[in-house]
C-alpha cells in the first residue's frame, strides 16, 4: 500500500527524506500526516523518523545548506527548514523509563523499537519517499477498521503518559469508527487508571480537551469518559448528555469547542481546563444565557450574532426544544440595531446615575419596540 497526495511531492519532504537516505540512513513520515493520508484527509505537520542521530542530522542539513533548528534536542528532535516550511526530525527511540508524565529514552537503530514506544497502532506507520507504507506493529488494519487501539498492552502504555487516556477519546472522536464502538482493553484501562489524570497538569488537559470538543461529534466519546470517570476527574459536576442535541442542531454552523463546553456544565471549567480571560468571559455569557429568557434579537444586540446564535443552540440542546422559528433573522436583526440616543442628547438636563437611568429606561423600550423607536420618538 501506498499514500500519495501533493504534499508527499514536495521539494522540502523529498529533498529531507533524501538528504538522510542518500547518506546512508534509515528515514520515513510517521505518525499524523501517514494517518491523516491514509484516511484521506488533509496533511499539516511533516514528521520524519530516522536513525541517524540529532548531531548527525544537523552535520547533514548544514552541509546541504539548509536551515536546522535544535527545536527539541533534548527528545531526539530537530527542525529542518526547506523554503520557509518546517520539517520535524526525529531520531528512532526507545523508552528507558516513564513517569506517568515524561519519558526517559534512548537512541535506537531499529523502526520496530520506535514503533514500539508510540502511543496508538494508527500512529505507528512508517512510509518512505515514494509513499510505500512500512508497518512494523501491524497497524493498518486497525486503521483500516478505524479502530484505535494502543500499541502493545494499554495499561502500560497509558501508565508512561496519563495524557494519552485524554487522546484515546479524542482519537475516536476524530477517527474511529462509532458503530463498532471503543475497543474494550483501552476503555479498561482507561478506567482503571483514571486517578492518574490528576498528576497531569491543567494546561495539558486544557489543550487536549480544546481538540476533542471541536471534533465532529464528541458526543459517544465524552459519554464514555464519564462512564470510565475520567470526565469526573477533570470536569466534576459536567453532564455530556446535552452534547448529542447540540452536535444535532448546530449545523450549518461549525463545531465550537467552547459552546460544547458550555453545553457540558461542571464546576471550576476556568480553572480546570486553565481558559484565557476571553475564553472565561464568553462561557459566562453562554451559561447566563442559557437559563435566561432574553430573546435572540436582543442577545444579538448586546453581545453579537455569533454569541446569540450560540445561546439559542445552547437552549435547544438543554431544554430538548426545537429551534425557535425565524430565530436566525431575529439574530441578524439585533445585531444590526444601533440605539439612536446618546448621552448628549439628554445633557446638561441629565447627570450622573440620573443620566444613566435615563439612558437606560430609553433603551429598554427602543428594545421592546422591536428597535423600531425613533430618536424623537424616544425623546418626545
Amino acid at each position: 500500500m501506498r499514500i500519495s497526495g501533493e504534499w508527499l511531492a514536495e521539494e522540502g519532504v523529498q529533498r529531507v527524506l533524501h538528504l538522510l537516505t542518500d547518506a546512508g540512513h534509515q528515514a520515513y513520515l510517521v505518525g499524523g500526516c501517514v494517518r491523516n493520508a491514509l484516511f484521506g484527509r488533509p496533511v499539516a505537520d511533516i514528521d520524519i523518523a530516522t536513525d541517524a542521530e540529532p548531531s548527525r542530522v544537523v552535520e547533514l542539513g548544514r552541509k546541504a545548506r539548509l536551515k536546522v533548528v535544535p527545536t527539541g534536542i533534548e527528545h531526539g528532535t530537530v527542525t529542518v527548514i526547506v523554503a520557509g516550511e518546517p520539517h520535524e526530525v526525529t531520531t528512532f527511540r526507545r523508552d528507558v523509563e516513564t513517569d506517568g508524565r515524561r519519558a526517559k529514552v534512548a537512541y535506537s537503530r531499529r523502526i520496530e523499537e520506535d514503533a514500539a514506544r508510540r502511543d496508538f497502532t494508527m500512529n505507528a506507520l512508517y512510509a518512505d519517499a515514494e509513499g510505500r507504507i512500512i508497518d512494523p506493529i501491524g497497524g493498518l488494519p486497525d486503521l483500516q477498521a478505524r479502530r484505535v487501539r494502543f500499541v502493545g498492552d494499554a495499561d502500560a502504555r497509558i501508565r508512561e503518559d496519563y495524557l494519552r487516556i485524554l487522546r484515546f477519546f479524542r482519537f475516536h472522536a476524530l477517527y474511529g469508527d462509532a458503530e463498532a464502538g471503543m475497543d474494550a482493553e483501552a476503555i479498561a484501562a482507561c478506567a482503571a487508571n483514571s486517578a492518574g489524570i490528576d498528576t497531569l497538569s491543567r494546561e495539558r488537559i486544557g489543550h487536549e480537551m480544546r481538540r476533542l470538543l471541536a471534533a465532529p461529534d464528541p458526543a459517544p466519546a465524552v459519554a464514555a469518559m464519564r462512564a470510565t470517570s475520567v470526565l469526573a476527574r477533570i470536569l466534576p459536576g459536567a453532564d455530556p448528555r446535552p452534547l448529542g442535541p447540540l452536535v444535532h442542531v448546530e449545523p450549518p454552523y461549525a463545531p465550537d469547542w467552547l459552546r460544547r463546553l458550555a453545553a457540558l456544565g461542571g464546576q471550576d471549567r476556568v480553572e480546570a481546563l486553565r481558559l484565557s480571560r476571553d475564553e472565561a468571559r464568553r462561557l459566562e455569557i453562554l451559561t447566563d444565557g442559557i437559563g435566561g429568557t432574553v430573546a435572540p434579537a436582543e442577545l444579538a444586540y448586546r453581545h453579537d450574532a455569533g454569541m446569540a446564535r450560540d445561546i439559542v443552540l445552547l437552549r435547544a440542546a438543554l431544554l430538548a426544544a426545537s429551534l425557535p422559528e425565524g430565530w436566525e433573522a431575529e439574530v441578524a436583526k439585533g445585531a444590526a440595531a444601533v440605539f439612536p440616543i446618546r448621552a448628549a442628547d439628554l445633557m446638561p438636563g441629565l447627570s450622573g446615575l440620573a443620566l444613566g437611568a435615563r439612558l437606560k429606561e430609553l433603551e429598554t423600550r427602543w428594545i421592546a419596540s422591536d428597535f423600531k423607536l425613533s430618536r424623537e420618538q424616544l425623546l418626545g
